[in-house]
């Protein structure tokens, strides 16, 4: 096993070992963990079957013999638990251990299967606490991100901005929306991407005033701003970015509202740093289109935490009092949208710092003009 191997299986046995201490001393709690993402954050097991079952005492993977095999091969930071009645084996460890309270997902398990669970484990004197303690006490451990994983965020970037710089050779009239995203996939996917990490909004012309349009029909013409809001996705780990590009020769006003947006999304960076709170971001980038009498064209909240989702804690908003700390992954994504006209967004992620961030993107954010 390679060196960095054995210290990321050490960084997930220690996440484990961290979320135990968080639950009761008594030793009469446990957490049930069986989303995708966050199986991803404690296991080394890329798959969304399986549950991650962890009391103060110990802690075991749940897993049906489809995938036995490899969870045997992949999961070395706890013990592989592989049933033949998944809520049967549940039920088992629960009275094995005395557990009374499960806290579960809430924001991520069904009620179906949350009735389930209460349905098996309630003979053995246990309650299924469906609040949103767990997903706090995740979330937090979630926010801060390790040396490793900031790799792949920027493993992750570097995939999305080599694409980018690639498919801008095919950005030209005649050109739609559709055939760009397309494109923009299959490169990524070429170059190391596993997926995209969300549909590409690649819009030109007036749909660039809809900050989440989806491509369509529509061909690039003269004249037009083509926006392209594209992340890839590596070993699980996502990226995010926004350019938006000239093609061919544009208005005095669209050149000017590029740059007021500019402005906003460097203000906003210089502004991050640990120690602050969220909404001060957000505030910093709100008041350079405030100030230049676009404030009622800038619809969403500057940017958000990036790492196993898209979108997760911490949100860059108005009313986040989030404290920034080192090691968070955040967006910096201001942007003016004029209905029926175009629109402009600049989005770079940036790793927060004790004395202000390092972005980790590397595409000049000048207007590029093709």
């Amino acid at each position: 096993m390679s060196e960095n191997m054995e210290l990321e299986r050490l960084q997930k046995y220690i996440k484990i070992k961290k979320l135990a201490t968080k639950l009761s001393p008594s030793g009469r709690e446990a957490a049930l963990i069986t989303s995708e993402a966050n199986l991803r954050y404690f296991l080394d097991f890329n798959n969304s079957e399986g549950a991650l079952f962890i009391c103060r005492e110990k802690a075991f993977f749940l897993v049906d013999p489809r995938y036995g095999e490899a969870a045997q091969r992949s999961v070395t930071n706890t013990e592989i638990l592989v049933y033949t009645n998944y809520y049967e084996s549940l039920a088992q460890l629960v009275e094995h251990y005395d557990i009374r309270n499960l806290i579960i997902e809430s924001s991520k398990m069904t009620v179906h299967t949350m009735r389930q669970l209460e349905k098996h484990i309630f003979d053995a004197g246990c309650k299924v606490m469906g609040n949103e303690r767990l997903d706090k006490l995740i979330s937090t451990q979630r926010i801060i991100k390790t040396k490793s994983e900031i790799e792949k965020i920027r493993t992750a970037q570097k995939i999305a901005e080599e694409s980018f710089l690639e498919l801008l050779n095919d950005v030209k009239p005649g050109v739609t929306e559709a055939q760009l995203a397309f494109d923009l996939e299959y490169i990524m996917r070429k170059k190391g991407a596993s997926g995209v990490s969300f549909d590409l909004i690649t819009i030109a012309g007036k749909n660039t005033s809809m900050p989440h349009g989806v491509p369509g029909d529509y061909a690039i013409q003269n004249g037009d701003f083509v926006t392209f809001d594209i992340g890839a996705i590596y070993d699980s780990y996502h990226s995010d970015m926004t350019r938006t590009i000239a093609v061919g020769n544009i208005s005095d006003k669209q050149r000017e509202i590029y740059e007021i947006v500019l402005k906003a999304q460097q203000t906003a960076m210089a502004k991050v740093r640990a120690g602050i709170k969220a909404y001060e971001v957000d505030r910093t980038a709100r008041s350079v289109i405030g100030r230049a009498g676009y404030s009622e064209y800038f619809s969403h909240s500057t940017g958000h935490g990036v790492g196993l989702d898209i979108h997760e804690e911490p949100f860059i908003s108005t009313r986040s009092e989030t404290l920034l700390s080192e090691g968070m992954v955040i967006t910096i994504e201001p942007g003016i949208y004029i209905p029926g006209e175009f629109g402009v967004r600049i989005e770079d992620m940036a790793v927060v710092t004790k004395n202000g961030c390092e972005s980790l993107a590397t595409i000049t954010k000048e207007l590029i003009e093709l």
